[in-house]
């Protein structure tokens, strides 16, 4: 059963708008009527872009904000389905390859 969606809103100004909600369309119709968030009252009106669905309204909170704190590019490529990319897109690069003194 689903409990939980985070997703992805486009704005007016083109900016993306990341939120969760147990109520998608609920919650897709408040933004529009400026009720949903500050930040997307300033900028209607907004576009459903993504979304994912989740089993508890928690899992869907901690997604939403593991995908606030990713850039624009990582956000693109998620709602593309490119997922493939979203490690080499993290702000924080990793090298593996590199070694550690002793």
């Amino acid at each position: 059963m689903i409990n939980g969606y985070a997703y992805i809103l486009l704005c007016a100004d083109g900016s993306y708008y990341t939120g969760s909600t147990k109520q998608l369309e609920k919650r897709l119709s408040e933004h529009n009527l400026g009720i949903g968030a500050n930040y997307t009252a300033k900028r209607l009106p907004v576009k459903l872009l993504y979304y994912e669905e989740f089993d508890r309204i928690d899992e869907a909170f901690y997604r939403e904000k593991q995908i606030q704190g990713w850039s624009r590019k990582k956000k693109e490529a998620l709602m593309h389905g490119a997922t493939n990319l979203l490690p080499k897109l993290a702000k924080k690069v990793f090298n593996v390859n590199k070694k550690t003194p002793n």
